[in-house]
């Protein structure tokens, strides 16, 4: 029994030992630092919720991860998010799968023109769609969460009514919508949000194909004076961090 307990009592001393070592090696080590990229320009609301998710994160480890929140596309452009986190440029990134044609096959499903009423149906749908189908083209990821804007609508310089005011025009969209456009009749300018304002006012673009709410969030009323509004048509494409 009395050799039991010097067992015991050495045993416990060496744990200590262990778990002290250990604490001292994670406390000169630091916080964990993230590098975190979204295309939306910083006063996005989109940017503004990014930022405020990093925060929390912070906050809730209490200092323990810190994550450094890089709008703009300054670091990564919207169509690198993906490949610049596979290469480890990056640790989060934000984009749309749209910008990267034919890389995500399953997830470019929700981007067709169903008809989404809004956002919120679009980000149910998205998130449902992920939750039973685990596409295997993010298996060399984590998927933080899954979001998609309302109905993707026509925002042109000059008014369009019908289907021949589309001939020959210019049309900034996603590389996926790009098949829509076409459809349309009318001439695909692909590029991401980030150049749309630019190309407009510059008239490199007739019209551009977005949500409603590029008209505020990029600025872009500034430079467009028409919205089609055709539900029937609209898409959305997914974004993912």
């Amino acid at each position: 029994m009395e050799r039991n307990k010097w067992v015991f009592m050495i045993s416990f001393v060496l744990l200590i030992s262990a778990l002290s070592v250990f604490n001292a090696h994670a406390l000169q080590e630091g916080p964990i630092k993230l590098l975190y990229s979204t295309f939306f320009l910083p006063d996005n609301w989109q940017a503004q919720l990014g930022e405020s998710w990093a925060k929390e994160i912070e906050q809730r480890t209490h200092g323990r991860v810190k994550i450094a929140y890089i709008p703009s596309g300054t670091f990564v452009k919207a169509d690198e998010v993906y490949a610049g986190g596979l290469i480890n440029a990056i640790d989060i990134g934000m984009s749309a799968f749209a910008y990267n044609r034919e890389r995500f096959p399953c997830m470019e499903a929700i981007d067709l023109p169903l008809g989404y009423p809004s956002g919120r149906v679009a980000t149910a749908v998205i998130n449902d769609f992920y939750r039973r189908f685990r596409p295997t083209e993010l298996a060399d990821v984590k998927v933080l969460y899954l979001h998609a804007h309302g109905p993707g609508l026509l925002h042109s310089k000059k008014p369009v009514s019908r289907l021949e005011d589309l001939r020959r025009m210019r049309i900034r969209c996603t590389a996926f919508s790009a098949k829509i456009v076409r459809a349309l009749g009318a001439e695909a300018m692909v590029a991401p949000q980030g150049y749309t304002y630019a190309l407009l006012a510059d008239n490199y673009v007739d019209a551009t194909y977005s949500p409603m709410e590029v008209l505020k969030g990029w600025n872009q009323a500034e430079v467009i004076d028409y919205t089609t509004v055709c539900p029937c048509i609209g898409y959305t494409p997914a974004s993912t961090s």
